[in-house]
């Protein structure tokens, strides 16, 4: 391994595909997955924003969804891209600071904001009445300002710390982005308090929150599966199975990857799940929700039929 350079402030992101033809393909597809991701999630924040039968707690809250997603994959692709195309793997502190702050808000905002999700259907399903008061405006506001808040604030706290430890084992990286844990292997210092911090954040803002959309949906489907009308337990739970499609593909990975012990961790592993978190997620989000949604579908309909009579 490569001596720390004092001359040089650099990391160095040794990537994700190898260079070869097989690597380049790979590439092509993961640029392709992020242009369906960024014109899915764009275009879900846009239809949500034009379409008045969409201006509901949920909807809002899945436009806050959509532009997380959106804000979370550009924070990697886009760079991984670049250091592949032109051969240069190197990152500057700064911006290696500026895609873990942004990458660890995402990721936590995020979770807090599927809890808010599940708990937005749980009271629409269980307690339809008190379905204005529970989820009015004003509480949907507090749960969406919370969620980018806590996240930042945590976000920042790691960002901070990260760049407190002296790292003098190496520059590299063996990642395609900078990520907390294949970072701490490079510190000349132990780092077992920090790893613990880590630990205690991935279980307040990931598993707690996950436990949490469990036990809602828990109930959700108990109430789902008791309900008289054949219509309305089939909407309920087209729309509960979405929601769990969403989550399991976002918190499986994640926890896995943050809530093991340094001892156990795989560099290879930990970016293959990597992908699934931050790469396929963002772009399977926007599909899930559109195409099992016949609101969102209707909405597409009447947006376009609305932008084709203007045209006129």
């Amino acid at each position: 391994m490569e001596k720390w350079n004092q001359t040089s402030n650099d990391f160095i992101l040794l990537g994700l595909l190898p260079h070869n033809q097989t690597g380049l393909l790979l590439l092509l597809l993961i640029i392709s997955v992020f242009v369906l991701a960024c014109l899915g999630n764009s275009g879900m924040t846009a239809l949500i924003f034009l379409d008045l039968r969409l201006h509901t707690p949920m909807y809002f809250l899945l436009s806050q969804l959509s532009l997380m997603d959106l804000m979370y994959i550009s924070s990697t692709v886009p760079k991984m891209t670049y250091n592949f195309l032109s051969s240069q793997k190197s990152i500057s502190v700064l911006g290696c600071a500026m895609q873990i702050f942004f990458f660890i808000t995402m990721g936590c905002s995020e979770g807090l904001l599927l809890a808010s999700m599940a708990y937005d259907r749980f009271v629409a399903i269980c307690h339809p009445l008190h379905y204005p008061i529970r989820m009015s405006k004003r509480v949907c506001v507090k749960m969406i300002l919370g969620s980018w808040t806590l996240g930042s604030i945590n976000s920042l706290a790691h960002t901070i710390y990260t760049f407190q430890i002296p790292y003098c084992r190496s520059r590299e990286i063996n990642h395609f982005f900078c990520d907390i844990p294949a970072m701490m292997p490079l510190a000349c210092m132990n780092t077992w308090v920090y790893e613990y911090m880590v630990f205690v954040s991935t279980t307040l803002f990931l598993f707690l929150p996950f436990l949490g959309i469990m036990v809602s949906y828990g109930r959700v489907l108990f109430a789902v599966f008791h309900m008289r009308s054949k219509e309305g337990r089939k909407k309920a739970f087209t729309t509960c199975s979405t929601h769990l499609t969403v989550v399991t593909f976002y918190y499986a990975p994640f926890v896995y990857t943050y809530l093991r012990p340094r001892s156990l961790h795989s560099p290879e592993e930990d970016k293959i799940l990597a992908v699934f978190y931050s790469v396929l997620t963002p772009m399977l989000n926007p599909i899930v929700y559109s195409l099992r949604n016949k609101e969102v579908l209707g909405a597409m309909r009447r947006v376009w039929e609305m932008l084709s009579s203007r045209k006129k």
